[in-house]
């Protein structure tokens, strides 16, 4: 039976300095520790099992000392089954009943998040340690440490403070995706964003092309992934949109038209299209009651009323000649899907923008670009920093002032806290708002040519300087921030190299 030969202690490093010399186990004693990280393929191959009969294990075992007198094997489990194995032949081969050598961690007793940490470092360097094994003892390990240990194992890791809520959430993967996503070089952050967007249809190869730009520039920034989030999760809210408007459809047995196949014949009219037997308007209310009363979803997944079959049911056309369909017609549906498209990712790029301006303004100070650009604003007072002023809307201030509830905290409170040597950055955060709530919308109207216009077609040449600034500053600050596909196309006439 081994000896106690360290004392216990609450120290990570002193779980390093203070390993116990070896010594010899009968392989019988041994048992695999609860916090093993290695949960799927445990058994040792035919090529261990050969290697240990003739020479038996070289190399020490790790355990932890057992109330029932057992050892739990939190690395080397692997080696000591084969040690196992190997003497249980031992007598009938004429090979000598060989013990391992082990080190008896009596100071890790009672400390499960650290032997499993310890656990996991072993065997992710290991062949065989799958992805799902690797995720589920980060998380594990993590959540039962102290503060300290924590702080040590995650530095050790490589990984975030949020490592173990990170890895919770990555394991919702199934492994074949995990595997792509390790060998495409997410880290752990990244694989638990991929599963929060798994559900939308090629999440995860845009995920990894974004990975790669980002990656390929070098800078070790990801303004590339996070755009691409971004459009992922307008795209997902889209989807949960027309699955909710879906369900209240059905919830109200009201059916919802499919599109017809092609070749097949659609009986289906809008009721705006449609009157009652006697002339009369039909509307949703005067023509719930019939059997074909139905629905279409449009594009803002809102239900435009039908009439599934309006011959069979007593209904009559409105009157009107019947365009047939021409090539114009295509292209202004065309269109129509390139706006909607566009709206959602000039919507989805405000995130990725408004955190990138948000961690400048919690920097120790600005860059000086950026000061002398709010200057300017502020000093030459532009009719859109004026309106903005006038509506004293100020939740996105306080958002970029670090505010945990813009709703209820005021931005005013929070600057007055901010230190007077970061004034710049106060100033750079109000600038930023007032753009913010001056693009916030894709479509506006502009009084100087007295009409409706897209951002992402025409912007101002102010809002244009605003996206030009951010990606300057984004570029600098190792690529953390790039411009969204949409806002890039909008600035595109705007920058200095363009002809006029």
């Amino acid at each position: 039976m081994a000896t106690a030969v360290s004392a216990p202690t609450n120290s990570p490093d002193a779980h390093e300095e203070e390993v116990p010399p070896f010594v010899y186990l009968d392989p019988a004693k041994v048992v695999r520790d609860e916090q093993n990280a290695r949960e799927h393929d445990t058994e040792p191959d035919e090529e261990l099992i050969a290697s240990v009969k003739e020479i038996g294990v070289e190399d020490p075992i790790s355990v932890r000392p057992r109330p029932d007198g057992t050892f739990g094997a939190f690395k080397g489990w692997r080696r000591a089954q084969a040690a196992q194995i190997a003497n249980a032949t031992a007598e009938e081969d004429g090979r000598p009943v060989r013990r391992i050598k082990a080190y008896v961690r009596e100071d890790l007793v009672g400390r499960d998040g650290w032997t499993r940490f310890l656990s996991l470092v072993e065997n992710k360097h290991r062949e065989g340690m799958s992805e799902r094994d690797t995720l589920r003892s980060q998380e594990l390990s993590l959540i039962d440490m102290s503060d300290v240990e924590r702080r040590k194992a995650t530095k050790a890791l490589g990984v975030s403070h949020n490592a173990a809520k990170h890895a919770k959430a990555a394991q919702k993967l199934n492994d074949a995706t995990l595997r792509r996503a390790s060998a495409g070089g997410m880290d752990l952050e990244q694989t638990a964003q991929l599963a929060e967007v798994e559900n939308v249809r090629g999440a995860e190869n845009r995920l990894l092309r974004a990975l790669q730009r980002d990656h390929e520039e070098g800078n070790g920034g990801r303004g590339h992934w996070d755009q691409e989030m971004a459009l992922l999760h307008a795209e997902q809210a889209d989807a949960a949109a027309r699955a909710k408007a879906e369900e209240e459809l059905t919830a109200a047995d009201i059916p919802l038209l499919r599109e017809p196949g092609y070749g097949e014949k659609d009986p289906s009219q809008p009721l705006t299209e449609l009157t009652s037997g006697l002339g009369n308007p039909l509307t949703e209310d005067n023509h719930k009651n019939c059997p074909g009363h139905s629905a279409r979803l449009d594009e803002e997944h809102r239900p435009v009323w039908h009439c599934a079959d309006p011959a069979e049911y007593g209904h009559k056309v409105r009157p009107k000649p019947k365009k047939p369909k021409t090539e114009e017609d295509e292209q202004k549906a065309e269109e129509r899907a390139r706006t909607v498209a566009c709206n959602r990712a000039w919507k989805a790029a405000a995130g990725p923008r408004q955190e990138f301006v948000k961690r400048l303004v919690r920097g120790k100070a600005v860059p000086d670009e950026a000061r002398q650009f709010a200057q300017r604003i502020m000093l030459d007072l532009p009719r859109f920093y004026g309106k903005w002023a006038d509506k004293q809307r100020t939740e996105t201030l306080a958002f970029l002032l670090g505010a945990k509830d813009p709703e209820r905290e005021s931005a005013a409170d929070i600057a007055a806290s901010v230190p007077k040597g970061r004034l710049a950055n106060v100033v750079f955060a109000q600038v930023a708002a007032a753009f913010e709530d001056d693009i916030r919308e894709p479509k506006k109207f502009d009084t100087a040519r007295m009409d409706h216009v897209y951002l992402w077609q025409s912007p101002d040449r102010l809002q244009a300087s605003y996206l030009l600034l951010l990606e300057s500053l984004g570029r600098a600050d190792s690529g953390s921030y790039q411009l969204s596909e949409v806002e890039d196309q909008a600035v595109a006439k705007h920058r200095p190299d363009t002809e006029a």
